[in-house]
């Protein structure tokens, strides 16, 4: 497979990894305190959907009663896929935190309004999937739920 075709835009494509990717790393999630803000009611209703959601931000002990990682480099089990809800300019290091993980995650995606051709052409080149500007919500809502 070659890297553009790690670059996922096609409907297909997405369903097969919302099918596939049960245990989620969620860079930048929030806690309870943010109820409103998408980056904490975007993983709690994939956690209420039944993905395992693994927390990563270091300014929280724990969301959702399970201990938040400070960066990916504390993640040691296998994840699925890292859900990235972080400004644009800090893609790059959460790209490079991925391609440095033992256990690479299949999937590096991009909440809406985040993209990076530049982390996405080295991670798609590593093999990874790359989703950029879509809102796993969003996505599931359309592709899974509604089926």
């Amino acid at each position: 497979m070659s890297w553009h075709e790690n670059l996922i835009e096609e409907d297909n494509d997405i369903r097969e990894i919302l099918r596939a990717s049960k245990r989620i790393a969620v860079v930048g999630i929030k806690d309870e305190g943010h109820n409103g803000e998408a980056a904490y009611s975007v993983p709690n209703y994939m956690r209420e959907n039944g993905y395992e959601i693994i927390p990563v931000n270091p300014n929280y002990e724990h969301v959702f009663g399970t201990n938040c990682r400070k960066s990916l480099d504390e993640v040691q089990e296998h994840v699925d896929a890292v859900l990235v809800f972080r400004a644009p300019k800090y893609v790059p290091d959460h790209a490079k935190e991925v391609l440095e993980m033992t256990d690479k995650p299949g999937v590096f995606w991009m909440q809406s309004g985040i993209a990076n051709m530049k982390a996405a052409h080295e991670l798609a080149n590593a093999g990874i999937k790359v989703v950029q500007d879509h809102c796993i919500y969003r996505e599931h809502l359309r592709l899974i739920a509604a089926h």
